[in-house]
């Protein structure tokens, strides 16, 4: 399953592939028309250019009948090409091409539009169900940082020393274990907590040197040093 991060970023890749495309087929609409603008605005300037000399060369030399012909279908196919409009079977033929080619294009950016609103409102139940579940995990973290932290409870080697402290004598390891689960501040589930005690009086004795707590005495037998007494 992916996770929370993954699925926005995937959602967030889609969205931006959707609207680069939205957006190059909308410039490539504009960019179309444009040019057909400049196209029809050309072609109207030439036509009528067109039609003025030919007049212009008719009035002046007269060449019969056929030149008048000419001159006459002239001057009736400028106000159709000045107005956009096709003036023969063939321009007619192009131009109803290219506005059924304009119709399909414009359906077809109606139907992605659509079908992208319809998955974008279109709900999401894993995507909700991760969203809730990470806003309660950051909830519950938050609590949880801002909940003060209790006094640390003294560890086995602390109460060892004040076991110590109070005996009359030196004592072996497993009593003083014995006698601080007596005392109910220290439990555990180890096996061999005695083992584990030594060890640690070892190591404070071999670090610290005179400023240990302890001393040993004998075989397994420890003191509090006068010191700490």
């Amino acid at each position: 399953m992916l996770t929370l991060k993954q699925r926005q970023e995937r959602a967030a890749r889609r969205a931006a592939r959707i609207t680069a495309k939205h957006e190059a087929i909308r410039q490539a609409a504009a960019g179309n028309a444009l040019q057909h603008q400049k196209r029809s605005a050309v072609m109207k300037k030439h036509e009528v250019k067109k039609v003025v000399r030919k007049a212009a060369g008719a009035a002046h030399v007269a060449t019969g009948a056929k030149a008048a012909a000419g001159v006459a279908k002239e001057a009736r196919t400028a106000p159709a090409a000045a107005g956009g409009q096709a003036t023969n079977s063939l321009e007619a033929h192009y131009q109803s091409q290219k506005d059924a080619a304009k119709r399909e294009k414009a359906a077809k950016v109606a139907a992605m539009r659509k079908e992208v609103a319809e998955k974008l409102a279109k709900p999401d139940p894993e995507l909700d169900a991760a969203m809730k579940t990470a806003e309660e995990n950051r909830k519950a973290k938050k609590a949880k940082a801002a909940k003060p932290k209790g006094e640390r409870k003294p560890g086995l080697l602390a109460l060892a020393a004040d076991v110590l402290k109070d005996a009359s004598a030196p004592m072996n390891c497993r009593t003083i274990v014995e006698k601080v689960l007596a005392q109910g501040v220290w439990q555990t589930k180890g096996k061999t907590p005695s083992a584990t005690l030594y060890a640690a009086i070892i190591r404070e004795i071999a670090a610290k040197g005179k400023d240990a707590r302890f001393r040993k005495t004998g075989k397994n037998l420890f003191e509090a040093v006068a010191a700490a007494k």
